[in-house]
């Protein structure tokens, strides 16, 4: 069972219309294990489910064995967000390039749309080419990514129509950093401050070496 602060934390970030809170960090940083995170550390972590999904050229990936990096941060998402999508891969974005190369080349971050009827591999790879043409955008029936994001702790609310007619998608929007064991140690819920997640990202790689 997670600490009260972190399930807290985690609580905090579930999204309605991908709207995030204002200021969770705080907590956070209040959750930090003696393992140095400045995110939210895991004591029990979540296990990459062995799912296989559909990558933006319409290849198979499964999570748990395609990933050629040691470190994976995990992301649920879709291209129409209006708000929280676009701010968490901008700030994963401007931490990977502040990063020396050394420690970027150990990171991959995926991508799971929670919109796949509309989030063709095209407008994906589209639309993750604004942050980082490294990222790896992933989809799959809804059925299949409810059930990855579950096992890793994400809500996804569901549809939310809007009055101008198309719809919302309410989800979560913490990132998941995962080590090279396919172990969900560290949680960034939003905002995390870019300096936070350049610290945790070098010490997460430093940590599989």
């Amino acid at each position: 069972m997670l600490p009260a602060v972190t399930a807290l934390a985690l609580a905090l970030t579930l999204a309605t219309g991908c709207t995030a809170p204002t200021e969770p960090n705080a907590i956070v940083r209040e959750s930090a294990d003696p393992s140095g995170f400045r995110g939210a550390a895991l004591p029990d972590p979540y296990v990459m489910p062995d799912s296989t999904l559909v990558d933006t050229a319409g290849q198979s990936f499964n999570l748990r064995r395609s990933p050629s990096k040691p470190v994976r941060l995990l992301f649920f998402g879709y291209t129409n967000c209006p708000d929280v999508c676009t701010t968490v891969l901008a700030e994963i974005a401007t931490a990977l390039g502040r990063l020396d190369p050394s420690v970027r080349d150990q990171v991959q971050v995926l991508f799971i749309t929670t919109d796949p009827s509309r989030d063709t591999g095209q407008r994906m790879r589209s639309y993750l080419d604004r942050f980082d043409p490294s990222f790896i955008g992933l989809t799959g029936d809804l059925a299949a990514v409810k059930a990855v994001a579950e096992r890793v702790g994400v809500e996804i609310a569901g549809l939310k129509r809007l009055p101008g007619g198309g719809y919302e998608v309410g989800h979560g929007a913490q990132v998941i950093g995962f080590d090279k064991s396919s172990s969900g140690v560290v949680v960034w819920t939003q905002p995390t401050p870019v300096a936070d997640l350049m610290h945790d990202l070098t010490l997460l790689v430093d940590k599989q070496r």
